[in-house]
């Protein structure tokens, strides 16, 4: 399949009467959004950076690469999760073709097409498109790097507990506690009886025995809400001076923290060294020019390992400490020098306001990305696949911050909110004036 591109789809207009044809204004915030990307070149970029995935010649053309991405973008702009989902959005809505750049009579693209186009490009290039945007963000002087935040969210999975079956046997969930309670001398056949001994087993569910056939990579996780489903984990580091996400890493619901930010910690260093040579307008932030020096973390991360790691890293770790017993530090003296030099960084003025914006920066993403851009649940499958959604949608949000400095508001709903507000504030106004101007009742007047 050929690959489509943005000049190809552009042609000529039919030639027609402008009484015969109505002609409707786009959404103002998706055009603000277009006139960003355009000028970033991002339709080129995303077609020299898809091209290998492509026939030169071979068939028809499919969906262009830029199309595609601005789809991705508008699940977290629209709040809307699933692929399908987005395809019927796309069908409904004039403003949203017109973003699209597809005319009336244009079929826009289904599920199909999208799922298809994702399944073709690999994990890489959703990544480099994510670079791409934070490379917009540094250049509009809106990255600075030197502290960071990092922190994880659970993100349910599209995969269901009652579909697991064990590793070794294949047995599904009922089949093997129907063999245990013939073991126990339970009548296997009593579903109510079967179900009264599996709430007394304990560590019922091991990751390293159960999988999802359908999901493999999905794993047993406790939400937050003390509910237990498959579930993926979605870490992230953010700038804590100017709340862009610098990095974002996907993997299994049940990895602890003390080893996922062993990925993350490492690529967030690696966003923002690639940022330092970016040209930055006056006047606003600049890339601080020795990178990330410090890290900023809630007590999951909290470890004596992964203290050392950082200190090693050359970094300064402001990683809140959790209530422990007095410890025995023989032949740790490396632990005990990072973890006491953490927790006086954490109890001092500076890490205290450093731990209150991380309460600010990093839950405020979170919210937009997975509560109201409706992505706390995916509706794809495989990791791989999950971290395409993820790093397009943490794309979605640093675009929005950009966006929020243009037109004070980072989504479509803001904007349509801030006109609101700002309609009933030039009403205050007027009516404030009408009534200073009005001449003042007389008491015969009033009599």
């Amino acid at each position: 399949m050929a690959m489509g591109t943005k000049q190809a789809r552009e042609k000529q207009e039919d030639l027609f009467y402008a009484s015969e044809r109505t002609e409707t204004a786009g959404h103002p915030f998706y055009e603000q959004l277009n006139r960003v990307l355009d000028e970033a070149k991002f339709d080129r970029f995303c077609e020299e950076r898809c091209g290998q995935f492509y026939h030169s010649k071979l068939r028809r053309p499919s969906l262009a690469p830029g199309v595609y991405f601005r789809l991705l973008l508008i699940g977290f702009f629209e709040g809307i999760a699933s692929e399908r989902g987005i395809g019927w959005r796309v069908a409904d809505s004039l403003s949203l073709r017109r973003f699209l750049k597809y005319g009336l009579s244009e079929a826009t693209p289904d599920h199909v097409t999208i799922s298809r186009t994702r399944r073709l490009l690999d994990e890489a290039t959703h990544q480099a498109v994510f670079t791409f945007v934070l490379t917009e963000v540094a250049r509009r002087g809106m990255l600075k790097g030197k502290t960071i935040g990092i922190d994880a969210t659970t993100l349910e999975a599209n995969a269901a507990m009652r579909s697991i079956v064990r590793r070794d046997t294949g047995e599904s969930y009922m089949e093997y506690l129907r063999g245990l309670a013939k073991q126990a001398g339970i009548d296997p056949s009593d579903d109510a009886a079967v179900r009264r001994m599996d709430r007394q087993r304990k560590k019922k569910t091991s990751n390293q025995e159960w999988v999802n056939p359908h999901d493999r990579d999905a794993e047993v996780t406790k939400m937050k809400d003390g509910a237990t489903h498959l579930a993926y984990k979605a870490e992230q580091a953010v700038d804590l001076d100017t709340g862009a996400i610098v990095a974002i890493t996907t993997q299994g619901g049940a990895v602890g923290d003390t080893t996922s930010v062993q990925e993350t910690l490492p690529a967030a260093g690696y966003a923002v060294a690639e940022q330092i040579a970016t040209c930055t307008a006056q006047g606003q932030y600049k890339v601080h020019e020795q990178g990330m020096c410090e890290v900023v973390m809630d007590k999951g991360y909290h470890s004596g390992p992964s203290l050392v790691d950082m200190r090693e890293m050359g970094l300064r770790s402001y990683v809140s400490a959790p209530q422990q017993p007095l410890r025995n530090w023989k032949g740790k003296a490396e632990q005990q020098a990072a973890v006491y030099a953490n927790r006086r960084r954490v109890e001092g003025e500076r890490g205290k306001r450093l731990l209150r914006r991380r309460g600010e920066f990093l839950e405020r993403p979170f919210a937009h990305q997975y509560e109201t851009g409706a992505l706390r649940r995916v509706h794809v499958r495989g990791r791989s696949n999950v971290a395409k959604r993820v790093l397009l949608q943490a794309a979605a949000f640093n675009l929005a911050l950009i966006l929020r400095s243009i037109t004070k508001a980072g989504t479509p709903r803001g904007l349509a909110d801030l006109k609101i507000k700002l309609f009933f504030v030039l009403w205050s106004v007027l009516d404030a004036l009408q009534t200073l101007s009005a001449p003042p009742i007389s008491p015969r007047e009033g009599s």
